[in-house]
């Protein structure tokens, strides 16, 4: 019976989010775990998040930039941790700055010393002795700033046991790190509620067994191995039984440091665990899950509610990897009825268009993240995301339709990428140019991702440290340890060349949009007016040029008819008196001018309804 408050007093649990967290948003991960954990009778719960004074004396500009930069956030605290790495560090910091925006520039010594000065404030004015655990949520950006504070703990209170989790703490990361830092006493790999609880109900002295997601260095290498594939026996089975995350904490600690400067929050909160499609060559997102669950939607608008009347604020960000396709259009359609103006970012996947993205927008969606990845056919097939560009291409025209931003990464050097793959998706950036321009990720290796998996299989010779950590980590700690991202010999140095002209395209598209300054979403670069018995094409160009074209009769019903993906079959069907031989010429034509996209026996007319 895990939940028996034991004989002895409440156990006392710290729990800790390290910059570089995003400052205006408290940590899901903490609020999670404490509106799961407080529950018990037997266990009280604090949490911190020392980020916030960082980011006050910061200044907002910096620290957001830093936290956006991986290895630069991390390369930081490596300063502080590892004082032989200093100068290896400052100058990978000082290259990223020279790519810096004005306003986010800084003196590398001075923001060391800040962080350190800081650091010791933090954890000078906490009693950590009175803690029976301290826990800390490494994710993204977060590793060298928890190791930082864990050893600068553990010198105050060496008594006091230390937790690391998070999506960091992968089974074989995890592993790596306990035998590399003697600060860290316990990890705890996958999802954290009942894997923590244990532990706690473990240290209070009840007769509770620590899972397999629970590890220490006496854990034998063979139960170690057997927890990466454990199954799901360590996660809730139903999300319905976690509360509303508990943001109190972060509040009251953002209040007291923001008080002549305040701002409002935007409140994390999760619909959904894992990722239902779970295919994709290149991703790690998901390691520490297993399956795919969702809240009901009633628990979801009650959460959201709930936290918008207690806090004040109208703005959340959906942590979900793909946000559940059915269960969240019946949340916004239920949201659209509000009368209070929610705004919402998420992510989805390209499938989620036309009316069932517009239905998502009327309830609040205003930012979407979508796994578009790649403008090359053969590319997505590779990477194997379950799309084509017609896909990618008409989720891009719909968000803007629905006044909607559509912010998406263009992967790149992808290991075994041909030529006639970067070749393709520069002619299909032209067909992009009118909506929101992506971002270029040039890929990465991603511990436990499928090109980690099976490396061979796309042409990778081997895997090795990635160059960025031998700057971090001294050597001698750097080969103990199994990090997030790796990298790998293989094709690399073709790739880049291969895909330059890719990255140059896109900041030149990227540059377009910004010197226009107004966005696609408020006035759309291609966009028609109808008629009744012809259209107005009206097409936005580079270097201020703008065409107008006037489509009549049949050409108008065959452009909208062409609204969303049509086959040829589907059109001869709706236009049995237009022959193929005419029909082709007719949408090739349009497809040169770039305000229709074809793709085998698909099209799609490109152009929104004007606003």
């Amino acid at each position: 019976m895990r939940c028996q408050p034991p004989p002895s007093p409440a156990l006392r649990l710290a729990l800790i989010s390290m910059p570089w967290a995003l400052f205006n948003r408290p940590s899901i991960q903490l609020g999670s775990l404490k509106g799961f954990l407080s529950r018990q009778p037997w266990l009280t719960v604090e949490t911190f998040h020392p980020y916030l004074a960082v980011a006050k004396r910061l200044t907002p500009p910096v620290y957001q930039w830093i936290s956006r930069q991986v290895w630069v956030s991390e390369a930081l605290y490596a300063s502080i941790l590892f004082p032989r790495q200093g100068e290896p560090a400052r100058r990978l910091i000082q290259r990223a700055l020279k790519s810096a925006p004005k306003e986010a520039r800084f003196q590398v010594d001075g923001v060391v010393a800040l962080l350190t000065e800081e650091l010791d404030r933090w954890l000078s004015e906490v009693a950590w002795q009175r803690f029976d655990l301290v826990g800390f949520s490494v994710c993204f950006n977060q590793l060298l700033p928890s190791l930082t504070a864990a050893h600068a703990i553990k010198r105050l209170s060496p008594a006091t046991p230390i937790v690391f989790g998070g999506s960091t703490c992968a089974p074989n990361v995890a592993r790596s790190l306990l035998n590399a830092f003697p600060a860290i006493d316990y990890t705890v790999s996958g999802e954290g509620e009942l894997p923590l609880l244990d532990l706690c109900a473990h240290l209070a002295g009840r007769d509770v067994p620590l899972p397999p997601q629970v590890q220490t260095r006496a854990t034998p290498a063979s139960a170690a191995a057997a927890a990466a594939g454990c199954s799901a026996a360590g996660q809730l089975a139903d999300l319905g039984q976690l509360p509303t995350p508990a943001y109190d904490d972060y509040f009251r600690q953002m209040r007291a440091l923001f008080t002549d400067e305040p701002f409002i929050p935007e409140l994390p909160v999760e619909f959904s665990r894992g990722c239902w499609w779970g295919k994709c060559a290149f991703c790690n997102l998901n390691l520490q899950w297993r399956g795919y669950r969702a809240k009901k939607v009633d628990q979801m608008v009650g959460e959201v509610r709930g936290l918008s009347q207690r806090f004040g604020t109208l703005d959340f960000t959906f942590t979900d990897n793909a946000l559940p396709v059915r269960e969240s259009v019946d949340f916004f359609k239920t949201l659209a009825g509000d009368d209070r103006d929610f705004r919402f970012f998420g992510e989805i996947r390209v499938s989620q268009r036309g009316k069932s993205l517009l239905a998502c927008r009327q309830g609040g969606l205003r930012t979407i993240q979508a796994g578009f990845e790649a403008l090359s056919t053969s590319l997505l097939k590779r990477i194997n995301k379950g799309a084509t560009v017609i896909d990618n291409l008409a989720l891009m025209k719909d968000a803007v339709a629905a006044g909607m931003v559509a912010d998406g990464n263009l992967i790149i050097e992808f290991p075994g990428s041909s030529e006639a793959e970067a070749e393709e998706t520069l002619a299909n950036l032209d067909f992009a140019l009118p909506f929101t321009p992506l971002t270029t990720a040039s890929f990465f290796l991603g511990q436990g991702s499928p090109v980690d998996q099976a490396p061979a299989s796309y042409g990778l010779k081997a895997v090795v440290h990635h160059p960025a950590s031998a700057t971090l980590f001294p050597k001698e700690t750097l080969a103990r340890l199994e990090l997030l991202i790796k990298d790998y010999r293989g094709d690399r140095g073709v790739q880049r060349q291969r895909w330059a002209g890719v990255a140059r395209k896109v900041k030149e598209w990227q540059e377009f949009h910004r010197q226009r300054r107004v966005s696609a979403v408020e006035k759309p670069l291609l966009s028609f007016r109808d008629g009744g018995s012809f259209l107005i094409i009206r097409q936005e160009l580079p270097a201020g040029r703008v065409l107008h074209h006037r489509l009549r009769g049949i050409s108008r019903e065959i452009y909208l008819f062409g609204g969303e993906i049509r086959s040829l079959a589907e059109t001869d069907e709706a236009f049995p008196a237009i022959s193929r031989e005419k029909l082709l010429p007719f949408l090739r034509d349009l497809a040169m001018k770039r305000i229709l996209f074809m793709e085998g026996e698909r099209f799609l007319a490109l152009a929104v309804r004007s606003r």
